[in-house]
């Protein structure tokens, strides 16, 4: 029996041009959005915002600066900016507190340990207090992990996507700000992500063998 998630991921390529004339349905764009909601991330804090932008107007702006989506930002179906979180992600953040508190709802003594464990692991584990950017990087990393599942599960529907770094970080950053009135000090654009259907069929998926890739240690 073919293996239906290796079937997607030969489905799946990075689409440049999409065919405009189709669109993903309310319903099969809201199960993509919640493959990215149900994502897992490091200590479950998830550092992620996902932020749809159907206006022609603003991807018209976006596309001034975006160099790896000029195909794709007039012809996506669906077009979406992966903010993640910056200062919050630090241990005793309110964000931090609130994902214990009211969504993880952990009980007193265990919620004392939980922040414990999650100050230890970003001091001295990980280290990622040098720097707010350090800090940043790896909240991005978790994102990427909802950005993988939001592709790969539309691909398993027959939609078609694109992940797209191509974008100057400066003018991305304002136009958060200005353009979509997001607050830059808590989030940060660390990824962005089109979603279509294809106007042509792609060539061969070209990769590393299995065996350069791998390495065993038996």
């Amino acid at each position: 029996m073919e293996n239906q998630f290796l079937e997607a991921m030969n489905f799946r390529h990075a689409c440049k041009t999409f065919d405009a004339s189709k669109k993903i349905t309310e319903e099969d764009f809201t199960a993509i959005l919640e493959m990215g909601r149900l994502s897992p991330s490091s200590f479950g804090m998830e550092p992620w915002k996902f932020v749809v932008i159907q206006n022609s107007e603003l991807r018209e702006k976006l596309k001034a600066f975006t160099w790896g989506a000029q195909g794709q930002l007039p012809t996506a179906s669906h077009f979406v900016m992966i903010l993640t979180r910056k200062k919050s992600m630090k241990y005793g953040s309110d964000h931090v507190k609130h994902i214990m508190n009211d969504i993880k709802q952990l009980p007193a003594d265990v919620c004392e340990l939980y922040a414990q464990f999650y100050e230890k692991f970003q001091k001295e584990d990980f280290r990622l207090l040098e720097s707010e950017r350090t800090l940043f990087d790896w909240a991005c990393r978790q994102s990427y992990i909802a950005l993988a599942n939001m592709m790969t599960g539309a691909a398993t529907m027959g939609i078609d996507s694109c992940p797209i770094e191509g974008f100057d970080a400066e003018q991305t950053e304002a136009f958060i700000r200005d353009e979509l009135k997001i607050d830059t000090e808590e989030f940060g654009a660390s990824v962005m992500v089109a979603f279509g259907y294809r106007a042509e069929e792609p060539r061969g998926k070209s990769r590393q063998s299995i065996e350069a890739v791998t390495a065993w240690y038996n």
